[in-house]
């Protein structure tokens, strides 16, 4: 089974919208030095990427993103296993992705925003020396929505 945990926060709900806790450090024990956050349009697939030392916390905070993890830790038994959900806002659902597994995303929504809250040692690993898949790698046979008119960047071709 992959090491990925996810968590649910308590939701507050009125009559303004909504507001929820993303993380608290007490219940947890990771000390996050990092934040990111993509806006994408409709069919935009981002990923497969991961490095071989950062935790991320991930969420949907506006949207809806179909959402793939890879084991890439070649000596796990579960390497290159995936696991695959649909993330949305107002779900208030977050995956916490080890280190040696890959993440990426489609966008099934006119547009989304996914929040990427980082945890690493030394040196942040940015483009240059991350580890990536093709979205399509046929070793994987992941079953994404869409395959067809997908808005890729040069490095996800």
């Amino acid at each position: 089974m992959l090491k990925v945990k996810t968590f649910k926060s308590t939701i507050f709900k009125d009559h303004r919208g909504l507001y929820w806790t993303s993380w608290e450090r007490k219940k947890n024990s990771l000390n996050f030095n990092h934040d990111k956050f993509s806006i994408s349009k409709k069919n935009t697939l981002r990923g497969l990427h991961g490095d071989s030392k950062t935790w991320k916390l991930v969420s949907c905070v506006f949207g809806k993103v179909f959402f793939v993890i890879v084991n890439y830790d070649k000596k796990s038994q579960d390497y290159l296993k995936f696991k695959t959900m649909i993330l949305k806002q107002g779900e208030n659902m977050q995956v916490l992705i080890p280190p040696l597994h890959l993440n990426g995303f489609l966008c099934l929504s006119n547009s989304c925003v996914f929040h990427y809250k980082l945890f690493y040692k030394g040196k942040y690993f940015d483009v240059g020396k991350q580890i990536s898949l093709k979205w399509n790698d046929k070793s994987l046979k992941i079953k994404w929505p869409k395959k067809k008119k997908l808005i890729l960047s040069k490095r996800d071709r």
